[in-house]
C-alpha cells in the first residue's frame, strides 16, 4: 500500500470478493488515514465462499482497533538469540542476493549488516541497561539496510562507510531511537560493524561461523557485565502472542471482539488484582476529602495522600470490574473498556491510570505498587494520629508523592520557626541528628546503583557486586541558611 494504491486496492478487493479469491494488502501502517474507508467497504461486502483477506502492518498507535478485533492475528517477531536471529536473516536471503556481482566485500558487508541487526534486536533482552526502552527494530530496517549496501556496491565504486553510518543513524535504526544514551550505543555499533578494518579476505563461509555460535547468548556479546539480569520487556506483548490464532478468517464472519482472547490474555491481571485486595478494605473504604488550611502541613499531606490513594484504588477497581463484566458478557463494550483492554493486552499501563500516578509501565507491577503504597499510607495515618510520624524511620518509597512530603516538611519547619520558606535550605546527615534542625526526619530504605556506601566511604562496584545495594538511614531537614553558614 501507499503511493496512490488505495483505489486499486478497493477495486481488487471487490473483484476477489466476487470470485472467492484470496487477497493480501501489505504495509497498512503506511495508510492509516485510509483504513476507515477499508472498514466501510468490508462491512458492505457479500463475499463468495472461500474469500479470504490478509492484512500486514507494523505496530502503529493509530491502527483502527475495530479492524484488529474483526480479524484473527498472527505476530511475527525476531527469534530469541543471536544464532537463531542470524540464521533467520540468511534464510531470508537467496544465494543469488548474497553473491550478486561476485564481490567478496559486498558479501562481507551483508554479513556485518546481519550481525548488526541481530545485536540491535537481542540487546532488547537487557532493558534498561541494554536499551533504555523497547525499540521496534524489524525486518523493514534490515531490508532498508540491504538496499543501501546493494546500491553502494553498484558500478564497482568505492564503498562509502560514512554514508552507511549517517543513513543508519539518522534515518533507519536511529530513526526509532529517542534517547541520547541509546543513540550513542547505536553509533558505537555502527563504527564497529561497518568499517573497512573489519573486512577480511579469509572470511567467506558465513554459515559455519553462525552455526558454531552458542545457543544461549552471554551478556558479554553486547558489552554488558556478566551479572546483569534479563528483562521481561523483550517483547511488548509476549503474554498475548501465545493466545493469538494463526488462522485466516473471512471478513463476513468477523465479531466485535474476541471474548476468548480477552479472557485468556487478561485473566492474570484480573486474578492479581483480586489477590492483592484480599483481606483489605481499600475497595470499600470511605474517606472524606481533607479540609484545606487546617492542621499542620505534614498532617494535611498525609490525609490528602490517603484520600488520593483510596480514590485511585477504587477507580482502578471500577475499570477492571467493567472489563470483567464485558468479558463475561453481562455488560456492553464501551470505548473506555476497549482502550483499557487494548493497553493491558499489549502489556502497557493504561493512560487513565498513569494520569493519576506515573508508576511502573508494566501493568502488573503498577497494580502491586499502587496497593502496596495504599496499604503503607494507612500506617502513616495511624502514626500521624498519635503524633509519632516524625519520630520513626520513614520510607519515602511508600508514598505516591515523596517530593510533596518534603515540601510539607519545609512548610511546617517555616511555620514552627516563624520564618520564610525561601530562607530554608535542605540538608542531610548520614552520621547523626542535625543539631540546628527544628524538625527532621530519618529516612530509610534507600538504595544506591552502581556503587556501595556504608555511611562514610563510597566504594566502586566489583565485577561480582550486586547492581543495587542498600545504604544506611539518612537524616534530612530544612534549616535556616544563616544557621547553616554559622556552623
Amino acid at each position: 500500500m501507499g503511493q496512490g494504491q488505495a483505489d486499486v486496492a478497493l477495486a481488487t478487493l471487490r473483484e476477489c470478493s466476487r470470485n472467492g479469491d484470496w487477497l493480501c494488502l501489505k504495509n497498512l501502517h503506511l495508510v492509516t488515514a485510509w483504513l476507515p474507508l477499508l472498514e466501510k467497504e468490508l462491512n458492505a461486502l457479500h463475499p463468495k465462499a472461500g474469500f479470504r483477506l490478509w492484512l500486514t502492518a507494523e505496530v502503529h498507535p493509530r491502527f483502527p482497533p475495530i479492524l484488529l478485533q474483526s480479524s484473527l492475528k498472527i505476530t511475527y517477531e525476531a527469534p530469541p538469540g543471536l544464532k537463531k536471529n542470524l540464521l533467520r536473516t540468511y534464510e531470508s536471503w537467496t544465494p543469488e542476493q548474497i553473491s550478486k556481482g561476485g564481490t567478496l566485500a559486498r558479501a562481507q558487508s551483508l554479513f556485518c549488516l546481519a550481525w548488526f541487526h541481530a545485536v540491535c534486536q537481542e540487546r532488547r533482552n537487557y532493558i534498561p541497561q541494554g536499551w533504555t526502552k523497547f525499540y521496534e527494530f524489524s525486518l523493514s530496517d534490515l531490508r532498508a539496510g540491504f538496499e543501501i549496501i546493494d546500491r553502494l556496491f553498484e558500478g564497482g565504486k568505492a564503498f562509502q562507510w560514512e554514508f552507511v553510518h549517517g543513513l543508519f543513524e539518522c534515518a533507519i535504526y536511529g530513526g526509532r531511537i529517542d534517547n541520547p544514551s541509546d543513540l550513542r550505543i547505536l553509533r558505537s555499533y555502527l563504527e564497529q560493524f561497518f568499517s573497512a578494518r573489519l573486512l577480511s579476505s579469509s572470511l567467506s563461509d558465513y554459515r559455519s561461523v553462525i552455526e558454531n555460535l552458542p545457543e544461549d547468548d552471554r551478556p558479554a556479546f553486547f558489552g554488558l557485565p556478566a551479572n546483569i539480569e534479563r528483562s521481561s520487556q523483550r517483547i511488548v506483548s509476549s503474554q498475548v502472542i501465545s493466545q493469538l490464532r494463526v488462522l485466516s478468517r473471512s471478513v463476513a464472519t468477523g465479531s466485535k471482539f474476541d471474548r476468548e482472547l480477552w479472557s485468556n490474555g487478561l485473566s492474570p491481571i484480573l486474578n492479581l488484582w483480586k489477590k492483592l485486595n484480599q483481606g483489605s478494605a481499600l475497595i470499600h473504604q470511605k474517606v472524606s476529602p481533607p479540609a484545606e488550611g487546617q492542621g499542620s502541613p505534614v498532617l494535611s499531606f498525609v490525609a490528602l495522600e490517603q484520600f488520593n490513594a483510596i480514590r485511585m484504588v477504587q477507580s482502578i477497581h471500577q475499570s477492571l470490574a467493567a472489563l470483567s463484566k464485558v468479558i463475561r458478557g453481562t455488560q456492553l463494550l464501551t470505548p473506555e473498556v476497549q482502550k483499557l483492554a487494548t493497553a493491558l493486552l499489549n502489556q502497557e499501563c493504561p493512560l487513565t491510570w498513569q494520569s493519576k500516578w506515573e508508576g511502573p509501565e508494566e501493568p502488573m507491577q503498577y497494580l502491586r505498587a499502587v496497593v502496596a503504597r495504599a496499604i503503607a499510607i494507612q500506617n502513616w495515618v495511624e502514626r500521624a494520629g498519635r503524633q509519632a510520624l516524625l519520630l520513626d524511620t520513614l520510607d519515602l518509597s511508600e508514598l505516591f508523592h515523596p517530593d510533596t512530603f518534603l515540601n510539607a516538611l519545609r512548610q511546617e519547619t517555616a511555620r514552627s520557626m516563624g520564618c520564610s520558606m525561601d530562607s530554608l535550605v535542605f540538608v542531610s546527615s548520614w552520621r547523626s541528628h542535625i543539631a540546628q534542625a527544628k524538625l527532621q526526619v530519618k529516612v530509610g530504605g534507600l538504595q544506591l546503583e552502581g556503587c556501595s556506601f556504608d555511611g562514610v566511604h563510597l566504594c566502586e562496584n566489583q565485577h561480582d557486586s550486586p547492581s543495587v545495594s542498600a545504604v544506611p538511614a539518612c537524616y534530612m531537614a530544612w534549616v535556616p541558611q544563616v544557621s547553616l553558614f554559622s556552623t
